[in-house]
């Protein structure tokens, strides 16, 4: 049986030391602003992936989508996500790809 979405969860503010709950593994996150879809993405570590979504110095790792990052650090407090872990990468990929064709984002990067 394949796991399920988890519910919506608020977005963790860094500042505030939040915590973000997500997968270690391989899987995909979707982000809403409200009731707006703000973005969704997949990744091999979705924890990791997900540290990312703000900018340095609150956030890990690199992206060049400078926009997003501010977008999610400036709605912090209205920003919420969820998270689908998936078996391995390539499904993960799958998904992403099914969400991005079905659903309209703020942001496509």
């Amino acid at each position: 049986m394949a796991p399920d979405w988890s519910d919506w969860r608020g977005f963790p503010d860094p500042r505030s030391f939040g915590i973000l709950v997500a997968p270690f593994g391989p899987g995909v996150y979707e982000l809403r602003n409200e009731e707006a879809l703000v973005y969704c993405g997949s990744g091999g570590n979705v924890a990791l992936r997900m540290s990312s979504l703000l900018p340095s110095p609150l956030g890990a790792g690199t992206r060049n989508n400078a926009p997003l990052r501010d977008y999610i650090l400036q709605n912090i407090s209205r920003i919420q996500y969820r998270t689908l872990p998936c078996a391995v990468r390539g499904e993960a990929t799958t998904r992403e790809y099914e969400l991005k064709r079905s659903s309209t984002y703020l942001f496509h990067t």
